[in-house]
């Protein structure tokens, strides 16, 4: 995931806003879902405890319903995503009549019982995308329609996730994903407060879900392992007072995000990842010399990037290194 900043703190106080990652509000990243129901026939059931028991810990609540006619309009309002084991026919004839708006309506994604497909139905970035994503763990192919997705582009929810922020004008990332498919929205623009803003119906605001989180800067030689990774990063936490669970993200830069251990111990701790560009990074560079500087002209980017991504914009630790693989600075 790649996400230029230039000079985003929240725009207000997040430690009020509960539940701004479920889709179920319109103050949504429309991104992440929590609270899911599998809908099933009695003769699928083998299947739906299969799904349960392979991604139920990565939500908060995974329920198991079985299906009838009315099964959907009884329960709808009541969770995040619905996944429906079915054709594809039945969850959309089941529920047309029951959507609304797409910043309030649950997602819906179908499987079949083969797990061969999860295709997102309605909501894909509410949440169906996500659930596609994970049962392509399970050997489902995810067939996800949303413009951004099948460009292999990032939306701007998958932006907003990856930074641990959420969507506040979810009318406006109509045309900021336009922008992202014609490649001309640029980085996301950081705002220091106090400050009132107004915008227009084409700016998109994100903010923060909290503003105590840490952001765990990293850089690597090519190549280095999902374990050097994870091994430094829990080093560095040990040398401050924070934990794996006040992390919002992780920063680097655009040309370390396809670094494949990064991505795989990110997705283990179940952590965004959040690429700056070269003009971000410079525009934050931190207080220890670096040689990719000399070399490249690139600053240092453990230091860069947790600067900023963090919230204050400063350093909690400064760089260090881990097996000459991996090294990692902590911002806030």
């Amino acid at each position: 995931m790649s996400s230029g900043t230039e000079n985003t703190d929240g725009t207000g106080d997040s430690s009020t806003d509960s539940g701004g990652g479920h889709c179920s509000t319109a103050d949504s990243d429309g991104e992440v879902a929590e609270e899911i129901a599998i809908i099933s026939f009695g003769r699928k059931m083998d299947t739906a405890e299969e799904i349960k028991g392979e991604i139920g810990d990565r939500y908060e609540a995974i329920d198991i319903i079985e299906y009838h006619g009315d099964v959907f309009e009884e329960h709808w309002g009541e969770y995040d995503c619905f996944i429906g084991l079915m054709a594809s026919g039945i969850a959309m004839r089941k529920t047309a009549h029951l959507l609304d708006d797409k910043w309030e309506d649950p997602a819906i994604c179908v499987v079949d019982e083969e797990l061969t497909w999860a295709i997102p139905i309605t909501g894909g970035h509410h949440g169906a995308n996500q659930v596609a994503q994970d049962l392509a763990t399970m050997g489902a192919i995810p067939a996800m329609t949303t413009a951004s997705e099948a460009a292999g582009k990032q939306g701007v929810e998958s932006r907003a996730k990856a930074m641990d922020t959420h969507v506040v004008n979810g009318d406006s990332t109509v045309k900021t994903n336009l922008a992202v498919l014609d490649e001309n929205l640029g980085p996301v623009a950081r705002l220091e407060g106090p400050k009132a803003v107004l915008v227009g119906n084409d700016v998109t605001v994100l903010k923060r879900n909290k503003n105590d989180g840490i952001v765990i800067g990293t850089g690597s030689v090519s190549g280095a392992s999902k374990g050097a990774f994870l091994a430094a990063w829990e080093e560095a936490l040990e040398q401050t007072d924070y934990g794996f669970d006040d992390v919002e993200f992780v920063g680097t830069a655009t040309r370390k995000e396809d670094e494949e251990g990064l991505l795989e111990a990110a997705q283990e701790l179940d952590l965004g990842v959040v690429a700056f560009d070269k003009e971000t990074l410079l525009a934050h560079e931190g207080p220890t010399p670096s040689k990719s500087k000399e070399l490249i002209g690139w600053p240092g980017v453990s230091e860069a990037s947790a600067i900023a991504g963090g919230a204050e914009q400063e350093l909690v630790l400064e760089k260090i290194g881990y097996e000459n693989e991996v090294t990692v600075a902590i911002g806030r």
